[in-house]
This record gives C-alpha cells, sequence and structure tokens, in this order.
C-alpha cells in the first residue's frame, strides 16, 4: 500500500573520482551507491532520494538535515594526509557525529571515522588487501551472524577504533572490518558498491601497484559470490533505524 512506504533522502558524500576510462562504463561512485541499494529497494517500500557532495571538491550540504542519512565513499587518499579538502571533511565528520546523525563510511569513510573522532588509521603491516574476502561477524547481531562477502581494495586499515565503537566483523588481513558507534555511525573497509567486472578492471589498471601474487589472489577471489546486496539491506535498514 502506498501509505505504507518510508522515504529516505541518502546524501553521498562523494571521496574521489574514478578513473576516466572506468567512469565512462561504470559511472562515479555516488551512481554505484544509487544503483546497488535501488536493486535491494526492488519492492519499492522505500522511497529512496539521493544527493551527491563532492566534498572532495569541498561541496558540502548548507544545512545537516538536507537529508536524512549520509554514506561516506572510498578514496585513494589516505585519511592522514592534510590535504585541505581531507581536513575539512574530518571536521564535518566530527559535525555529524556531535549531532548523532546517521552516517555510513565505506573504506576511506571507514578509516575517516575512526581517524576524525580520535581514533589512528595507519598503512597496514600486512599490504594491500584486495579481492573478494570473507567477512566474518564479530559478537553483534547488527550485521548477523554468518560470514559474507565483500570485495576489499586498501593498504590503510584502523589501528585504533574510536572510544565507544564496537567492532562488528574481521578479514583475514584486516582485524576491524566492520564497525559501528552509538546508533548513528556503521563503517565497513569493504567495498558493497564494487562488483567483480568494475573490480577486475580497477585492479588491472592498478596491476604496478600490487605484488604479483597478491593482484594474482584477488583476480582468482572473484571466482566467489559477493553479498553487495546483503550488505546494502543493512545500510537500508540502519538509516531507517
Amino acid at each position: 500500500m502506498k501509505d505504507s512506504i518510508v522515504k529516505l533522502k541518502v546524501g553521498i558524500l562523494q571521496a574521489d573520482d574514478v578513473v576516466p576510462h572506468l567512469a565512462q562504463k561504470y559511472g562515479e561512485y555516488p551512481a554505484m551507491f544509487q544503483q546497488l541499494l535501488s536493486a535491494v529497494n526492488d519492492d519499492q517500500k522505500v522511497d529512496l532520494e539521493f544527493d551527491t557532495y563532492a566534498v572532495n571538491a569541498g561541496n558540502y550540504p548548507a544545512e545537516l538535515d538536507e537529508v536524512d542519512a549520509y554514506i561516506l565513499t572510498g578514496s585513494k587518499s589516505s585519511v592522514y594526509e592534510d590535504a585541505p579538502w581531507i581536513v575539512q571533511l574530518a571536521e564535518f565528520v566530527r559535525a555529524l557525529h556531535s549531532r548523532k546523525k546517521k552516517l555510513v563510511g565505506v573504506c576511506f569513510g571507514h578509516q575517516m571515522v575512526a581517524h576524525a573522532l580520535g581514533g589512528e588509521t595507519r598503512l597496514a603491516k600486512v599490504g594491500w588487501s584486495l579481492g573478494v574476502k570473507e567477512t566474518s561477524p564479530i559478537g553483534s547481531n547488527l550485521l548477523g551472524n554468518a560470514p559474507f562477502n565483500l570485495i576489499y581494495s586498501h593498504q590503510d586499515q584502523i589501528t585504533v577504533p574510536v572510544a565507544g565503537t564496537v567492532v562488528l566483523a574481521s578479514t583475514d588481513t584486516c582485524p576491524i572490518a566492520a564497525t559501528s558507534l552509538g546508533e548513528h555511525i556503521l563503517t565497513f573497509q569493504g567495498h558493497p558498491e564494487f562488483y567483480p567486472d568494475y573490480s577486475s578492471e580497477l585492479y588491472e589498471f592498478r596491476r604496478e601497484n600490487y605484488p604479483p601474487e597478491t593482484y594474482q589472489k584477488a583476480m582468482d577471489s572473484f571466482q566467489e559470490n559477493v553479498d553487495q546486496l546483503l550488505v546494502a539491506k543493512m545500510i537500508i535498514d540502519f538509516c531507517l533505524d
């Protein structure tokens, strides 16, 4: 029934631009998130709307309440760089936290929550984490109890979480692979918006940056199923809760 539809307006904080030749084929990161969340909303029970803010270009909402919830995307940049746009973004994350505004951080966004709020993100000693990885929930029902697969693409990791953080999941190379803070912040180190086709082309483009064995293992991992829609449902449910 129409009166049972719930409205959710999501602000996507774009922290990077997709490589141009891949953007032509797959779209920018906000488009990937829109596609992902719309795909899991195929029954149309949620009236989804999206606004995009290119925070890597200094673009922000005029008011925090322009949207119901925010998603902070990944980026090839590191959260501990002193670029002006990253410093400004950290301030914005602190503002969202102080208002207890719903925020979902992905990869760089996951790390930025820790960096901005008093935790720590560093270059990982294990090096690059790439490809489809089993993500194992830890002691919380927020992500369910069963392991799920996500695509990963990172060499930075959270090493010290923010005080009060609940670590929700880990992988074989990343002990802090998902977190929550209060009832308003949820973060994932993995990329629910990434699919194997885009990821494999991205890895091929960046191949010289990776150790050969890491690259090949990541490419082979795309034979595994990926649970993007499961995580997308977690994100929508979290934003609506």
